[in-house]
């Protein structure tokens, strides 16, 4: 007689900003499942797509050294950040939010024009200290706009204005740039291979580039964000003219205040889909071979969802593994949409109404978990329970 093999459920969450952690979310989520599958086996993976929060994910999947040095935070006050190291594989994860996030800095305290990534840039640099050969940089979280200029400046590509001064590195300066100086180069660029994963697809500049879609996020002014745009297509102007390369339109170049373009240019960057990355790194693909159910979570579903977010990776590689994938958000967008155009075999929502969403944020934990519940026995048993009291 063959055993009984308990049922596999795959557990995918991303964090739900401002309330929980994506692994504080996935044991939310498994509590539920365990309210009304005891037996099942439940396994825990949390994902991202690059911004706040790969540090974590990865940590332990990777069975990475934590390492931490003091940089330049995002206005340049010294800090402490924290970035992986694998020596086996000599490869080190960089979270650029944790050296030059938005999150850093006090909501009055923003400054998009002054603010600078030359954190990131350290960060690198004591990667390339340590011997790695291969670094994963998550770009997403940033409170930057200065085309990754600070941190290429750290890594000996400086940015001149018309008199032969190097510039800070920062969104004020980026229409002064006359002049790009790789003579000072790290040498050590050459032989790592460097991957940045990008939360966004977003171009450099334009209507969905970096200045219009994100500068106002991190204070930016209508009339800043004009300058921006203006310093940031300066910037793609004298790497044209310097490289042949044209950066305008890179996929993802837009990322993290245009840091992703920046980087494609001058330092042999990769720019790679973040949630793609990050789920190729955990294997997710092996995980979810047996498994017959997979869940993912976020704070929001809404069709930018489907443009780059670890949600919507996650459905992707489940349909190609023909498993079921069940989204549950803080709040949704257009459920069918979700569904036919991500791929989701079911959305629910922690919202019980649509004015809801302060009192999901507050209760993150406990609704998830109820609406974990629902959502398995709706899925198993085709019948709906109500919502805990």
């Amino acid at each position: 007689m063959q055993a009984h093999v308990p049922m596999k459920i795959v557990l995918a969450p991303n964090a739900l900003k401002g309330s929980l952690t994506a692994l504080q979310a996935g044991e939310a989520m498994r509590d539920g499942i365990q309210a009304v599958l005891p037996d099942a086996r439940v396994q825990i993976i949390p994902v991202s797509d690059g911004g706040d929060g790969l540090v974590e994910v990865l940590s332990s999947p990777l069975a990475a050294e934590q390492h931490r040095c003091r940089v330049s935070g995002p206005l340049g006050t010294p800090m402490e950040a924290t970035f992986l190291f694998c020596p086996g594989k000599q490869l080190a994860v960089i979270e650029m939010a944790s050296a030059s996030g938005l999150a850093l800095l006090p909501e009055t305290g923003r400054d998009p024009m002054l603010a600078s990534s030359r954190g990131t840039g350290e960060l690198i640099r004591a990667a390339l200290d340590l011997g790695c050969k291969h670094i994963v940089l998550g770009l997403g979280g940033s409170a930057t706009t200065d085309g990754g200029t600070g941190m290429l400046d750290v890594l000996g590509i400086h940015f001149l204005d018309n008199r032969g001064n190097t510039l800070a590195g920062n969104g004020a300066q980026l229409a002064e740039i006359h002049r790009i100086d790789c003579s000072n180069r790290d040498a050590r660029l050459a032989s790592v291979t460097l991957d940045v994963a990008c939360d966004v697809s977003n171009p450099l500049l334009g209507g969905n580039g970096a200045a219009h879609i994100y500068a106002p996020q991190k204070g930016a002014t209508p009339a800043q964000v004009k300058q921006l745009e203006q310093g940031l297509a300066n910037l793609a102007d004298i790497i044209e003219n310097e490289t042949g390369l044209d950066i305008r339109d890179l996929p993802g170049g837009g990322a993290a205040g245009g840091a992703g373009a920046g980087l494609a240019a001058l330092s042999g960057a990769v720019l790679k889909p973040g949630a793609q990355t990050v789920l190729e790194l955990l294997g997710l693909n092996t995980t979810l071979g047996d498994a017959e159910l997979v869940i993912t979570c976020e704070g929001r579903l809404d069709r930018q969802t489907r443009f780059g977010k670890a949600p919507a990776a996650v459905a992707k590689l489940a349909q190609a593994l023909n498993v079921p994938c069940i989204a549950i958000a803080g709040s949704v967008d257009d459920a069918e949409g979700a569904v036919s155009e991500i791929g989701f075999s079911a959305v629910f929502s922690l919202c019980r109404e649509t004015t809801d969403i302060h009192a999901s944020m507050k209760h993150a934990a406990a609704r998830l978990q109820d609406t974990t519940r629902q959502a398995v026995h709706h899925w198993f048993f085709n019948s709906p329970l109500p919502p805990s009291p």
